[in-house]
């Protein structure tokens, strides 16, 4: 039976390295935010004249987060229900809307396992530094008010807790 398994939590908690472990255990289909997206948001915000690595801003949020998580869906939609997905993504919002696993259930039609994953900060930090993301960029120069505003409680509804 084909499931959705939603791997969410903040920047460099290690997100897509778990998620990519668990499709291929399960043989499932992986959607990573960043990579099905980056290629079209990146031309979108140069067209717009934004910072192409910009992804802190509230234009940014405003012009370009719904319809990455939309192009999510759409391709996890076309993958489901005959084959399970695993969908990587920040989530950082719809965690704390209490429906919002209900709404992917009956969206999909499938069960939806959510995934919350943490790490310590000082390794969260160590892994932002290495991977060397210019979209990271301000994160690290800014890394105290970076903290303070990022949104690292757990989902309000079930879901598997996973430390990296």
């Amino acid at each position: 039976m084909a499931r959705l398994h939603v791997i969410c939590g903040a920047a460099g908690v290690g997100k897509s390295t778990y998620g990519k472990k668990l499709a291929k255990v399960l043989g499932a289909c992986f959607l990573d935010s960043d990579t099905v997206t980056e290629p079209v948001v990146r031309a979108g915000m140069v067209a717009a004249g934004m910072d192409p690595d910009d992804r802190d801003s509230p234009e940014y949020r405003a012009e370009f987060r719904n319809a990455v998580y939309e192009c999510l869906y759409a391709v996890a939609e076309e993958n489901l229900p005959g084959i399970s997905v695993v969908l990587v993504g920040p989530f950082t919002r719809e965690i704390h809307k209490e429906g919002w696993k209900r709404d992917l259930e009956f969206r999909f039609e499938v069960e939806v396992v959510v995934s919350y994953v943490i790490c310590d900060e000082i390794v969260r930090r160590e892994r932002i530094e290495k991977r060397a993301n210019p979209r990271d960029a301000w994160k690290l120069q800014h890394w105290d008010l970076y903290v303070q505003k990022s949104v690292l409680s757990p989902p309000v509804f079930d879901y598997e807790l996973v430390r990296t």
